[in-house]
């Protein structure tokens, strides 16, 4: 949205200042309500409402121990004891009580990668959408190499040299991230800066710096945080299967990815319960992509 009080004249600079405001509210005021007329949007955002909600308060929450093992309570049905309504898994351990508790990591890995990512492809693609030239060139051919390979493979390849552990997929996850952000920043920047109110802003004398902290980031943080959101459940699907690989949490940590690998040899056993896991990871990874899709849907200045 270009910068109304770039485009007014001097005197008349103070007038679009006072309206930016009241338009920015409406703005956001018209995403509300399309959100809320969503129902598919409201009914993922309250199921992922709830799954963060419990995994916040899981100590208050969980009816057992996630770590307590039983040989003598290995692998119960679910209904099968009333104190354990999800069963156990291989080791006797409460599968409901691993299931909120393993949301904490789960959702930890679908955060923190897109956030490191968002902000180190941001950068790069900010700087190579507003530079232009050589310098584009430099940091995009760069980001294109990370396009060679499956960002599947890459993110095993870097976990498997790296080894497992909680920082160690997160900077996988990030490295692997960065370059579909960085393009998309760097595409949503090189439109931005051909605006009008861009040119305004260089005739007036501004600097760089300037345009770019004051007109350009204010203009592409929308797209960027729009595509951002949708990386979430691929981080979460992807630090699972490096968990289940045995390349990411390590045990006796609850994690949905961990909790698959380790119940993998019982599913001719106790087929739901090796499942259960699994259905945590496909409802909240679908859940941030319907959610995501809303929230762009309902951004959407055309609609």
């Amino acid at each position: 949205m270009p910068n109304e009080a770039v485009l007014a004249p001097p005197a008349a600079a103070a007038a679009p200042r006072k309206g930016r405001r009241p338009a920015s509210r409406s703005f956001w005021r018209n995403v509300l309500r399309r959100i809320l007329r969503d129902p598919v949007t409201l009914a993922c955002a309250v199921i992922l409402l709830a799954i963060v909600l419990a995994a916040a308060f899981a100590p208050a929450i969980a009816p057992h121990d996630p770590y307590r093992t039983s040989m003598l309570r290995r692998l119960l049905a679910p209904g099968e004891n009333p104190s354990y309504p999800l069963g156990t898994d291989e080791l006797g351990r409460d599968l409901l009580s691993r299931l909120i508790y393993g949301g904490r990591l789960s959702l930890f890995m679908g955060f923190a990668p897109v956030v490191l990512a968002t902000l180190v492809g941001s950068l790069f693609g900010i700087l190579a959408g507003y530079a232009g030239g050589r310098v584009n060139m430099l940091i995009m051919r760069a980001i294109d190499v990370f396009y060679a390979f499956p960002s599947v493979l890459l993110a095993v390849a870097i976990s498997g040299v790296l080894g497992a552990g909680i920082g160690n997929t997160i900077f996988s996850l990030t490295l692997v991230l960065v370059p579909p952000i960085a393009r998309v920043a760097e595409s949503v920047t090189t439109q931005v800066r051909t605006q009008d109110y861009i040119e305004a802003a260089r005739a007036t004398g501004a600097s760089g710096w300037r345009i770019v902290t004051g007109h350009v980031v204010s203009n592409v943080t929308g797209p960027i945080l729009s595509y951002a959101s949708t990386l979430i459940s691929v981080s979460i699907v992807l630090a699972s299967g490096l968990s289940f690989l045995g390349l990411g949490i390590k045990p006796p940590e609850p994690e949905w990815g961990l909790m698959l690998n380790t119940l993998r040899q019982s599913i001719y056993v106790a087929p739901v319960n090796a499942v259960l896991p699994g259905v945590a990871i496909f409802a909240t990874s679908m859940c941030f992509n319907l959610m995501s899709d809303g929230i762009r849907a309902a951004m959407d200045v055309k609609q």
